[in-house]
């Protein structure tokens, strides 16, 4: 015979706003198990009673058919005096100090709520704001923790009779949802056009819905900010959007109502497909089909289309239900901003900001407190890599091999995310931006407080990028208040970021290739052709391409051609007119940046992957100019996939008698040149650039093979997804072991997640 036993349980995870409270309630009623639940600041508090068996049964239950959503961390038991008492009831949440629980991220709209919005008998029929514990908002409009409704942007909601009497029901799938709401008590749409003309309601909805089919721009206000959208179909709309937006040629990503349309614009393997319908519901960039109904100017001069799928209850409407005038199939839906401001979150900033930008605004009364952008992923060789990780999985942790102290990273200056860490676990901010603006300093000021509050880390030490010139380094010596601010090497950043996410503990060296665009360099010049022995504690650097001058900073970086001219006279080859990027550069120009080359007037060294990218793409004609960040690239690699590259091929030349041993490309420069004159399409000789920049990795990992050091890949060079299969494949082809980005992006977003292991390891 058992005895009768009394567990007080301590969970800690994301086990808030995810319907843990009622999963407890109905597991311990299933058992017979009398006691309470509640949440308190370090996630979920059980004391639960009954016969010893049940109990285990009972714990079982908790790590082992936890609500989807949810993640166990840990489960702390300690055995207490029986009580006695019957049944169980979720109790008051405690506000007591200590420990620390995760904030859950928000989620896409599940299938039960999208089901009782299509059915005219369920009374959330048609509702714009339907959710359950298993769906809805949660990061953006929590304003505190533990999580509860008093705690967000519905406490300004009061439940209706219906609506409390299922949160209340413990057999009912809202039971202790916190937004939890219907048309009788929950927020209201509002539509407003210019003239202060505003409507509500149905009547809201459909004159947006038809502004659209009208060729209009619609400002849309959705989970973690405001979207401007417009029908992705009409070439008109778009370039007008694009026009308004200041977006040159940058690809808008588009939303789609479901995978049906999702298949008709573009090529949807099964990775893709489950990421498309997955919780999070990220932007997935897939190959666009040659008859997609998509306007050329929604991505122009590039193969993908980023696509996501509707996410919200708002998004459902906006496309049209069985009984609507149906609305455009497909929508562009971008960022609520200008080109290089933070996106759009409060109301009255939508109306103000956006006021040249939309002709009208989608609104409701249900605050956001936590801006969040939409998620970007890609998808290679079967796995995610992610470009941008926000909205579905900001603040979700990541688990660190190593523990580290109380830490602040403030990430880069492109491409911005922070991070917080303590012990084992670090958590990511949303993505913030380019730190290149007043706004985008008060978004990550804001960001930086908000994840300290979540996740109950206090910082006692700030690590920044090395570059002394970086916004987000001046921002950590600026409110360091006393604490030390260590400095780290960007590319040594990278590679650690990558080695952290695949648990490795710094025991064993990497060879780290990080490829990217820009980074400051320990003697002064701007890396990113690095190929790096690293640990946590710190780096060599075996190898690195050659450096050039970069004349005029980010002007170079705008104007390709520049780089091209760079690169011939460094490597001894002429500046013929026959040459697109020598005609791009006018005489004036050409005279003034001869100057600067011989001279070193203005000029920077450089050793960049990406600026190498940039002059190949010029020289063969694809791009001189660029309108945003890695366009020349993106283009050249676009044309270059899935093309016979025949015989011939480049190779870079390697001087290993020196350290680092210098990659020189001046063999592939040529040789591109020699096919230029010979009339080589651009796509194949794109193509056969992206051979010699996989063969030059490979024959590098071969040549440190004493020891097999694991392999691994970063920097936004390796985003490129003709070169990162083709190394991929080459490498593993030797044998090599291979690792490179999963849970956070190989571009500047992830180095925040390196910076806290190499911070901490000095």
């Amino acid at each position: 015979m058992t005895g009768r036993r009394r567990l007080r349980v301590c969970v800690r995870g994301v086990v808030q706003g995810v319907g843990f409270r009622p999963f407890v309630y109905t597991c311990a009623a299933a058992h017979a198990l009398s006691g309470w639940v509640r949440n308190d600041s370090s996630g979920a508090v059980i004391e639960v009673e009954g016969d010893a068996t049940d109990l285990d049964d009972f714990l079982d239950g908790l790590t082992h058919r936890a609500p989807p959503l949810a993640v166990i961390e840990s489960v702390e038991t300690q055995e207490i005096p029986v009580a006695g008492g019957t049944g169980f009831v979720i109790a008051d949440t405690s506000r007591s100090d200590g420990g620390r629980t995760l904030a859950s991220p928000d989620v896409a709209m599940c299938e039960d709520c999208a089901a009782e919005q299509r059915d005219p008998a369920n009374r959330r029929y048609r509702h714009a704001f339907v959710n359950c514990t298993n769906c809805g908002p949660r990061f953006t409009i929590i304003a505190a923790l533990p999580y509860d409704r008093a705690t967000t942007t519905m406490a300004g909601f009061p439940m209706c009779t219906d609506c409390a009497g299922e949160y209340h029901d413990p057999g009912d799938r809202r039971f202790h949802a916190q937004p939890v709401c219907c048309p009788n008590c929950g927020p209201t749409l509002t539509y407003r056009i210019r003239g202060d003309v505003w409507k509500h309601g149905e009547s809201a909805l459909r004159s947006a819905r038809q502004l659209l089919c009208d060729g209009g721009i619609l400002a849309v206000k959705g989970i973690g900010g405001y979207h401007l959208a417009c029908n992705a179909g009409d070439e008109g709309a778009v370039a007008e959007l694009r026009s308004r937006k200041r977006r040159g040629d940058k690809p808008f990503a588009v939303m789609v109502p479901d995978l049906t349309t999702a298949n008709r614009i573009a090529t949807v393997d099964p990775t893709s497909k489950r990421l498309l319908a997955g919780a999070q519901r990220p932007i997935v960039l897939m190959p666009r089909l040659a008859d997609a109904p998509v306007a050329a100017s929604v991505a122009p001069h590039n193969p993908d289309l980023g696509v996501m799928l509707a996410y919200t209850p708002l998004h459902a409407l906006l496309f049209g239900l069985s009984a609507d005038e149906p609305g455009p199939p497909v929508l562009v839906m971008t960022s609520g901003n200008l080109g290089g401001e933070p996106i759009c979150f409060t109301d009255d900033d939508a109306l103000q900001r956006l006021s040249h930008l939309a002709d009208g605004w989608l609104m409701h009364d249900r605050g956001i407190l936590v801006p969040c952008d939409d998620s970007v992923v890609r998808v290679v060789d079967g796995m995610q890599l992610p470009i941008r990780r926000s909205r579905g999985y900001a603040p979700l942790p990541v688990a660190l091999p190593v523990p580290v102290p109380p830490t602040l990273a403030v990430g880069g200056d492109l491409k911005n995310t922070l991070a917080v860490a303590d012990q084992k676990y670090a958590w990511l901010s949303q993505h913030i931006g380019d730190m290149d603006d007043l706004a985008t300093l008060s978004a990550f000021d804001f960001a930086e407080r908000q994840l300290e509050s979540l996740t109950g880390v206090v910082p006692e030490i700030v690590v920044a990028d090395a570059h002394p010139g970086y916004r987000s380094t001046a921002w950590a010596h600026r409110n360091a208040c006393g604490r030390p601010v260590r400095p780290v090497q960007h590319h040594h950043a990278h590679i650690a970021a990558v080695m952290a996410e695949h648990g490795l503990d710094g025991s064993q060296r990497v060879l780290g290739f990080a490829f990217d665009g820009t980074g400051y360099g320990p003697d002064g010049a701007i890396w990113g052709g690095e190929v790096l022995l690293a640990d946590y504690k710190g780096f060599q650097r075996l190898a690195q391409l050659k450096y050039v001058p970069l004349a005029g900073g980010d002007i170079s970086v705008l104007r390709p051609y520049r780089m091209a001219l760079s690169h011939l006279w460094a490597a001894g080859l002429g500046w013929d007119d026959d040459l697109a990027p020598v005609r791009a550069c006018p005489d004036d120009e050409r005279r003034i940046l001869l100057h600067q080359l011989e001279t070193g007037l203005g000029c920077a060294s450089t050793s960049s992957m990406g600026r190498l990218f940039d002059a190949v793409s010029a020289l063969a004609g694809v791009r001189q100019v660029v309108a945003y960040e890695a366009q020349a690239a993106i283009e050249l690699e676009g044309m270059s996939r899935d093309r016979d590259r025949g015989t011939d091929t480049y190779a870079f030349a390697v001087d290993r008698g020196q350290t680092p041993a210098v990659i020189d490309p001046a063999p592939v420069l040529a040789a591109v040149v020699d096919d230029v004159r010979s009339g080589v399409p651009r796509g194949v000789i794109g193509a056969r650039f992206h051979h010699a920049v996989a063969a030059l990795v490979v024959e590098l990992a071969v040549a440190a093979t004493p020891g097999r050091p694991t392999v691994a890949l970063s920097g936004g060079v390796f985003q490129n997804v003709l070169l990162l299969r083709l190394v991929l494949q080459a490498l593993r082809e030797k044998d090599l072991e291979v690792i490179t980005h999963r849970l956070v992006p190989p571009n500047d977003g992830g180095i925040a997640l390196g910076q806290l292991l190499v911070g901490n390891s000095v």
